[in-house]
């Protein structure tokens, strides 16, 4: 009897940005991830309420909720869920705020704009998979 197949990493993308996430979106699902958008922290987490995610991808600039918040939110749920952070908006003093702070970690800040190569990669070292293996 052949072995089942493994379920697709579930990704959850947090990005306002309708033509960014959509490209994200595609990227991911081409290289075997299953993919959830939320355009915002306050839809994302209602997103990992009703199908948890393996890992999270947030912008840090969104309406409503945004990413710091959604981060804190995910963290007080779970403080093993992968996060990778894509923000333009990073200065280095912000950069050395909490989110590089240990408490946040597994989390991964990208600027973009960002290879969505480096995003598979980041994603797949946080999540402990090897280097193709969605």
């Amino acid at each position: 009897m052949p072995e089942p197949t493994p379920a697709p990493v579930h990704i959850l993308v947090a990005e306002d940005e309708p033509l960014a996430a959509m490209a994200l979106e595609d990227f991911l699902s081409r290289r075997g991830f299953r993919v959830t958008l939320a355009q915002d922290g306050l839809e994302a987490m209602e997103r990992h309420r009703d199908d948890p995610a393996d890992a999270v991808i947030t912008d840090l600039r969104m309406p409503r909720m945004d990413g710091r918040a959604l981060i804190r939110e995910l963290r007080s749920q779970s403080a093993t869920l992968p996060l990778v952070v894509m923000t333009g908006f990073l200065s280095m003093d912000e950069g050395q705020d909490d989110l590089t702070s240990d408490r946040w970690k597994p989390l991964e800040i990208l600027r973009k704009p960002v290879s969505p190569q480096v995003i598979v990669d980041t994603l797949l070292r946080l999540i402990g998979r090897p280097g193709g293996s969605a």
